[in-house]
């Protein structure tokens, strides 16, 4: 691991718009969910399963998200998430929202 390890407190309040990415790729289970993004942070940032389900639940709750029970073919049975149309116009503004942010930052750091 690096010494430039991410901190929570430098992601926090984009939790939510890292999971709308995930999930405009494709509907996700949880756990699927926590090992994509280890995996794409290069095991830089690990999402605690319960930040994760507060996420979903404030997701849902806003309707970016609703859910849906799997085929239980594939094993035990599995909750799938899937992004809506409000949620990927949720996932455009903040992804927006972030790159003029980046642009602030790198101008003043």
């Amino acid at each position: 691991m690096s010494e430039n390890k991410i901190t929570s407190d430098l992601l926090r309040g984009h939790t939510d718009t890292m999971i709308l990415r995930l999930l405009s790729e494709a509907d996700r289970y949880g756990y699927e969910v926590v090992k994509l993004i280890a995996e794409r942070s290069g095991g830089e940032y690990e999402l605690k399963e319960a930040t994760m389900y507060s996420s979903f639940r404030r997701l849902q709750a806003d309707g970016d998200i609703e859910w849906y029970w799997g085929d239980e073919t594939q094993g035990g049975r599995r909750k799938y998430y899937r992004i809506t149309n409000k949620g990927r116009d949720t996932y455009t503004r903040n992804k927006r929202n972030w790159e003029y942010a980046k642009r602030v930052l790198e101008n003043l750091l």
